[in-house]
Parts: structure tokens; C-alpha cells; sequence
């Protein structure tokens, strides 16, 4: 999640700097998590890592100053020893893609963070890699607290497309979220996006509120 020098960067995609040689990508589905926000239990973080294990998926980008977005003292650096050597690594939003050859289709993970400054920038920038590489579905991932008991199975809702439903009608259900208040600024994508062809859904965990304690 940290490294203290990024290398091989010959270009830049909004606020993202993109590692050499770019993979050609089609087909792309974008998976996203926002960190702290929306990963109660981290169900979100431990989601998408798992896919990335599964699809062994390599790093495509991050961002180039993550301190023009990010007060380092909510998001603490770290300092870590490498071969003996102290390393010093600050908190970034990690890229990454992975191909997967039997379905033909494409990823990219954002592993998003909560910005606490020119929240339009960062959302703009986010908008700007999906475009560029011509992403054909946004998805977010992540989890929420709500009023529901710990001695049933988790419930999940999202916001998905017909087919996709039918395939997750038992894990999936068809209660939409009607969560009102305050909420990220990074759900400006979701909004930019409306005004374009990607499709556009969710999914969302819900956690006891009394997980907690």
C-alpha cells in the first residue's frame, strides 16, 4: 500500500501518474472502495484485495502529491525498515489492473481515500483516469452500519443492472438503500458518470450498529 519512490513514470492522467509500459485494456470494469467512509469492518479493503489476489493484479498508477488531497495527520506516514534501511512512505490512493482471460474483460481497483481538501480536483481526476482508460462500469464496493441483527446473514443491497440481479438474486437484495445525510464528496464520480454511457452500480454491506462497541 506504501512505497517511498515511485519509478518508471513517463505520464500523467489528472492528478494520477501512470506506470510504464501502459497495459491495453478493454472491456474494463472499474471496482472502487473509499477508505475510511464507506469500509465498515473493512469489509470493502479485504473485498477487492481478494479479488486482486485471485486476478493477480498489478499496479497501474497513483497519485503524484497525495498531500495536495490528504492532511498526513489523519493519514500517517510511516516509517518502516527495508533490508535494514529505514523507509519512509506516505499514504497514497493505489491503482491497479489485472486481466482476466477466460471472460476477456479488463480491471482496474481504485483503493480510494476520504480527501480533506479540494475534494473536486480529486474527483475530477478520478473521472479523468476512468475515461482514459475508457472504462465501461463503475462499481463501488463497501460497507455500512445499519439497524440489523447480528444473527441473520448480512444484508447486501446494490444498485445493479437487470442480468447482473439475476445472478445475485440470492445474495443481493432488491431493497434499495435509502440512506439520506451527510455522505463523500467522492460520490461526485458517481455523478459525473451519469452523464455518460458507463454503467454505474454498487454494492453495500450492512453492519449491526452495535458491531462497534
Amino acid at each position: 500500500e506504501y512505497r517511498s519512490e515511485f519509478q518508471d513514470i513517463d505520464m500523467k492522467v489528472g492528478a494520477f501518474e501512470i506506470l510504464e509500459p501502459v497495459p491495453d485494456l478493454r472491456d474494463v470494469c472499474a471496482i472502487a472502495i473509499l477508505r475510511p467512509w464507506i469500509d465498515v469492518g473493512q469489509i470493502g479493503t479485504l473485498a477487492i484485495r481478494r479479488l486482486e489476489e485471485y486476478l493477480g493484479a498489478r499496479e497501474l498508477g497513483r497519485l503524484s502529491h497525495p498531500g495536495t488531497f490528504f492532511d498526513f495527520t489523519r493519514y500517517r506516514p510511516q516509517v518502516r525498515i527495508v533490508n535494514e534501511q529505514r523507509v519512509f512512505s506516505t499514504p497514497n490512493s493505489i491503482v491497479r489492473y489485472a486481466k482476466h482471460q477466460e471472460t476477456q474483460k479488463d480491471y482496474i481497483f481504485l483503493d480510494l481515500r476520504e480527501p480533506h481538501s479540494m475534494g473536486e480536483t480529486y474527483t475530477d481526476a478520478i473521472v479523468a483516469l476512468l475515461n482514459h482508460f475508457n472504462v465501461t462500469e463503475y462499481c463501488r464496493i463497501g460497507s455500512m452500519y445499519d439497524s440489523v441483527p447480528h444473527t441473520r446473514p448480512l444484508m447486501v443491497t446494490g444498485s445493479l443492472n437487470e442480468e447482473q440481479f439475476e445472478k445475485v438474486k440470492h445474495l443481493v437484495s432488491p431493497k434499495k438503500n435509502a440512506y439520506q445525510g451527510p455522505t463523500s464528496i467522492v460520490n461526485l464520480v458517481d455523478n459525473t458518470l451519469l452523464h455518460s454511457n458507463l454503467t454505474i452500480t454498487s454494492l453495500m454491506v450492512h453492519v449491526p450498529q452495535y458491531v462497534q462497541l
